[in-house]
């Protein structure tokens, strides 16, 4: 479990633990889409596999992975979303 103090602070958490590929990748998606341009999103995943998927998507879609973590078996990410181009 994390320190919340010492976390980024997230405006959304998203829980994808024990979800195989693709759900966690699109859990973010679905959950990005629904905030605001600037927001950060917090991502929990136990599949190894979105490790590659969440960062290249950040890249493709110009969110920003402001953090990637790997605790315990889980992967925790924060990524603030972009804003309109």
């Amino acid at each position: 479990m994390f320190d919340e103090k010492s976390e980024l602070q997230a405006d959304q958490s998203v829980d994808a633990r024990g979800l195989a590929c693709p759900l966690p990748l699109l859990r973010a998606k679905v959950a990005l889409n629904g905030m605001n341009a600037g927001q950060v999103l917090h991502l929990s995943a136990t599949d190894a596999g979105s490790q590659r998927d969440i960062a290249r998507f950040a890249e493709l879609a110009g969110h920003a992975l402001l953090r990637a973590d790997e605790r315990d078996g889980e992967f925790h990410y924060w990524l603030r979303k972009a804003g309109p181009e």
